[in-house]
């Protein structure tokens, strides 16, 4: 084969690379902006149902108010749990058993829920009516088990927070006194370095005493000293030279 045809060939695979890559990447792209704008119209769907209910529950009497605070009241404790317990299990991984729990709480949730919403198109506000002691009951269940898992996270949170500021604030206070005693330490190390220096200059200004020599004593005769004359010696005469 020849050369010519060899680089051709890599550079159109070379070429379908690129384009895989950059298909690849488009998809990618979409895929996280359809996820985006899907959950924006979820939150704003959301959003208006509960400004929906909000409204029910104050401006409407009877069943259908109580339909709607009901729905309202679910959606807001469910949704506060899920909060709670999503977040704290980023820093806590213990709490995946209790999202596991809050799963199946929410099966029974959204089918409450579903319930409840059917109900408030019911022509039949008697027949609705008779459920709705049976509906409290049901969603007093969801919520008090709801609420008891959001303020049991909440409530380990707090006493992990609070263990971790009393190792700090013990750590800090035996830190706070390894600072003083190195205050004072070093004011004592410099005192000795200072009396060490001391005697190490008094030791090398005095006389140098010859390698294996005892103490220096004093010489009993100096003969660079005239002989001391007494007053009870007589004058020596000069011998006569004839």
């Amino acid at each position: 084969m020849e050369p010519g045809s060899v680089l051709i060939i890599v550079a159109l695979l070379m070429l379908f690379t690129f384009l895989g890559l950059g298909a690849w990447a488009t998809v990618k792209v979409i895929g996280a902006a359809k996820r985006g704008v899907d959950r924006t119209i979820t939150q704003a769907r959301r959003t208006v149902e509960d400004t929906t209910l909000k409204a029910k529950s104050l401006g409407q009497v009877g069943v259908p108010g109580a339909l709607a605070q009901l729905r309202l009241d679910l959606r807001t404790s469910m949704r506060a749990t899920q909060q709670a317990l999503y977040r704290g299990a980023q820093q806590d991984p213990s709490l995946k058993e209790s999202i596991g729990l809050f799963e199946r709480l929410s099966a029974h949730g959204y089918e409450l829920d579903d319930e409840l919403k059917r109900l408030e198109q019911e022509s039949d506000r008697k027949r609705t009516a008779e459920l709705l002691p049976d509906l409290r009951e049901r969603t007093a269940k969801i919520i008090e088990s709801a609420d008891s898992l959001r303020w049991a996270a909440r409530d380990r949170a707090r006493r992990f927070a609070q263990d971790d500021l009393s190792s700090l604030s013990a750590q800090i206070e035996v830190e706070s006194g390894a600072l003083r005693d190195w205050s004072r330490e070093s004011v004592d190390e410099l005192a000795e370095a200072a009396a060490a220096w001391d005697a190490a200059q008094e030791r090398s200004s005095g006389p140098t005493a010859a390698p294996g020599a005892g103490p220096a004593r004093p010489a009993a005769l100096d003969p660079s000293k005239p002989a001391q004359r007494h007053p009870w010696q007589k004058t020596a005469r000069p011998e006569p030279t004839t």
